[in-house]
């Protein structure tokens, strides 16, 4: 909504205010000022002249020489308008004149004519293209005759004027009018505001002998008032209308259409102006159209019509799509003689449904659509009429021909002063509140503690107590309220178990490097089962009853099939290098045909493929293998405090994954997910190099109990290290080998890690070496080459005995 300061100063007498003022008061109040529109910073040397004389200029075809007079003599001026006339009035702009588009005018010589100054066009003087008249769109502005030549142009044409471009909230319908505005900023302002005249000399005779008013559908059209009009002089608007109009970002037409337009500005009440001869009939009908209906609207477009749609018709044809637009049929033309004025009411969603339906927004339907002042209709028809009778000669006829069921019932609100003061915070007495009520025209009736609100029809906002209570906040001052803390207990905002250890796992997967990906949740039918979980084998996939496509017709089983999806489609525009996770639900179904709510379960995905590090200046680069996720899995678990009581114990036989390079990811002896190598024929199924991948049930994960962090000193004394290499069976996890260590090298080994893993020559066949490091260390004193070799010797035995290991020799 664009709001002209000088046109809503015509109702309340805002001359005081800077348009900052007006802004701030009104984004105080609740209606917020977006931005402030000027069509200048302080236009000067443009005035109003007299073009005396017009000639061709000698050297150009499209240039005219005029001899101008300004008020302080007579200036020649070479003019370039196609439409510049002896004896008009145009606004000048005199040499020292800067315009809106920074250009400065001075005096000059053009195709060697002097030119002391430039007759303007309304775009040359900040006024955009869109809202200029047409008959004005290649030419100078024309001013009107009364002008008073040298006075000034710029206040003439209202180019001091300042815009405001409001925000809306869509329950604030009221801010669609000047009217509705008005009654605002005479509430902020504790001013009073006028309405606009709407008496007017009605001649003999009676609408109600030329035209009648039936309504089929009284829910989609509670009131439809029309008024007759004879003797109508079709023109070019006076210059404060049109200027009102272009203020608000509509062009002018001529009078009849500008005062419909001027009136729907004003009040917010859409109106429509039938040739009543082209109209072709006496009788106004208003019903739903019926099924492939057709009418030409407005625009030049002929529009099928469906039976939910409502139309005005003659009694027999359609004449306009009720609160959209008119038709072209009975549109007002430079012939027309009598108009037929419609001043209506139409339900908000019928309004709504036809305009979506056809594809056409107009002001008009987007009043009916938010909700009009139903108390003014017939008032803003008045209005109309006025302005008919004294700006297009008029002879408008007695009386406005109606049918009317709109409901009686009027809208109440009781509340009292203790609940407004409790939902605000003030200590606001009942007369206070009384008159923030009054300020905002709102009757209110007392009774004791109790007050009862009349909320007029052009508040549609107000419906509840609540509502009262913010109409009390805003006019008394959102910044006047105290601030004040909440009494009782209060309940500190935090982050659930849960939800940190999921934040501290995306956290780690973010830093180790890894994209996080967000996929659909439905996949193709041949990839349901592709990696599910072994936990998972027994249920049955959830099928979508009306699927969007073949590739969207099943609900996720794994989240694995999707990543790879991702993997390809970079791979094929040259990212060979990636690594992406995805935390994300499955659905899964205990029955096969789903009859109830899926079993839905949080999982965490990794995919790798390409190089791991990279670094080019020494050539070197360190692709991915299975220890590469594995270390990040290693880490995600340490993250959550479980890599001590995580196993990775190998599988063969998972479904999709390479037979000798994958696992079951075990913590406290569960089996939470499968880590590995994806299996070369499904790398060839998606196009990909080779692929490692790894997948857990973090919803399980996450809720296991984890060991609390511990924190130890910084060793006093220094520790020993001994390498130990044993030769087992290859069919002996090289992790169970290290566990045995561990437990047996206690209180003193402080640390193990495998270095080396061998099979080949001088290893028997079916055998593999292993290598440890292993460090000892006693906190309290120096180890001696004894006690170390006492509990390395218990290891040695421990290993012989339960891993049937040997030493290397």
């Amino acid at each position: 909504m664009l709001v002209s300061l000088q046109w809503l100063n015509d109702y309340i007498d805002i001359s005081d205010l800077t348009a900052e003022e007006a802004a701030e008061k009104l984004t105080r109040g609740g209606i917020e000022v977006d931005h402030i529109h000027r069509y200048h910073n302080g236009l000067e040397q443009l005035v109003v002249g007299e073009v005396l004389e017009v000639s061709q200029h000698p050297e150009a075809d499209k240039l005219s020489v005029c001899q101008v007079d300004t008020g302080d003599g007579t200036s020649q001026i070479v003019c370039g308008a196609p439409n510049v006339a002896e004896g008009q009035k145009v606004a000048v702009a005199l040499p020292g004149a800067e315009l809106p588009n920074g250009m400065v005018i001075k005096e000059a010589k053009l195709r060697g004519q002097p030119s002391q100054g430039m007759i303007c066009s309304l775009n040359e003087l900040g006024i955009s293209d869109s809202v200029i008249p047409k008959e004005e769109a290649d030419g100078i502005t024309v001013l009107p005759q009364e002008a008073e030549v040298g006075t000034d142009a710029a206040e003439l044409l209202q180019l001091n004027d300042a815009v405001l471009e409001l925000d809306l909230t869509p329950n604030r319908a009221d801010g669609l009018s000047m009217i509705g505005l008005a009654y605002e900023m005479a509430a902020l302002l504790e001013r009073e505001m006028k309405l606009p005249e709407i008496d007017h000399g009605t001649k003999r005779g009676n609408a109600a002998d030329e035209v009648s008013v039936q309504i089929d559908v009284p829910e989609d059209a509670p009131y439809y008032g029309a008024k007759v009009c004879h003797n109508v002089t079709l023109q070019s608007s006076p210059l404060w209308l049109k200027t009102r109009l272009m203020a608000a970002g509509i062009r002018p037409i001529n009078n009849v259409v500008d005062i419909t337009n001027f009136v729907l500005l004003e009040y917010g009440q859409p109106l429509h102006a039938f040739d009543f001869d082209a109209f072709a009939s006496n009788e106004v009908l208003v019903r739903r159209a019926l099924d492939g209906e057709t009418i030409e609207t407005l625009d030049g477009t002929t529009r099928t019509l469906q039976p939910e749609h409502l139309v005005i018709t003659n009694g027999d044809k359609p004449h306009a799509v009720a609160g959209v637009m008119g038709g072209a049929e009975s549109e007002v033309t430079d012939a027309t003689a009598t108009i037929l004025l419609e001043a209506a009411q139409f339900n908000s969603s019928s309004v709504r449904r036809a305009s979506k339906d056809l594809g056409l927004r107009s002001e008009s339907s987007l009043r009916f659509e938010k909700g009009i002042d139903t108390s003014r209709t017939p008032e803003a028809a008045e209005r109309a009429a006025r302005l008919f009778e004294s700006l297009a000669g008029a002879d408008v006829l007695y009386g406005t021909v109606e049918a009317d069921y709109r409901p009686g019932t009027e809208q109440t609100i009781t509340t009292t002063a203790a609940k407004i003061n409790n939902r605000l915070g003030t200590a606001l007495s009942t007369d206070e509140i009384t008159a923030i009520f009054e300020r905002l025209d709102l009757q209110v009736q007392k009774d004791k503690d109790h007050l009862t609100v009349y909320v007029p029809p052009r508040r549609a906002d107000l419906a509840i107590e609540e509502d009262l209570s913010e109409e009390v906040a805003r006019i008394y001052g959102y910044d006047q309220i105290p601030s004040t803390l909440p009494e009782g207990t209060t309940t500190v905002g935090r982050l659930s178990q849960y939800q940190a250890r999921r934040r501290s796992v995306r956290r780690f997967l973010e830093m180790s490097g890894i994209h996080e990906a967000v996929t659909y949740s439905l996949t193709r039918d041949d990839a349901k089962d592709e990696f599910r979980l072994p936990a998972h084998a027994e249920q049955y996939p959830v099928h979508v009853a009306m699927p969007m496509s073949a590739d969207r017709s099943v609900m996720r089983t794994s989240l694995i099939p999707h990543l790879l999806e991702a993997l390809s489609y970079n791979r094929n525009r040259q990212m060979e290098d990636t690594a992406l996770f995805e935390m994300g639900s499955v659905f899964l179904s205990d029955e096969p045909v789903v009859e109830k709510q899926p079993n839905e379960r949080e999982m965490i995905a990794l995919t790798v493929s390409g190089t791991w590090q990279s670094h080019r200046w020494r050539g070197e680069k360190q692709p991915v293998d299975f220890f590469t996720i594995k270390g990040v899995i290693e880490g995600m678990l340490t993250e959550l405090g479980l890599f001590e009581a995580a196993a990775f114990v190998p599988n063969t036989a998972m479904e999709g994954f390479h037979p000798g390079r994958t696992a079951e990811i075990e913590v406290h002896g569960e089996k939470l997910g499968v880590i590995g190598e994806i299996h070369p024929s499904m790398q060839k199924a998606y196009d990909l190099a080779p692929v490692y991948a790894a997948q857990l049930d973090i919803e399980k994960l996450l809720q296991l109990d984890a060991d609390p962090v511990k924190y130890t000193a910084l060793p006093r004394f220094p520790a020993v290290t001994r390498d130990l290499a044993v030769v087992v069976s290859s069919s002996v996890a090289a992790g169970e080998v290290a566990r045995i260590i561990e437990e047996s090298g206690q209180p003193l080994l402080e640390s193990v890690a495998l270095f080396d893993v061998y099979e080949g020559e001088h290893i028997e066949e079916g055998k593999k070496s292993l290598a440890f490091s292993l460090r000892y260390r006693d906190p309290e004193k120096t180890l001696t080459d004894d006690e170390v070799s006492h509990v390395h010797e218990n290891i040695v035995q421990n290993l012989e005995r339960k891993a049937g290991a040997a030493l290397r020799s």
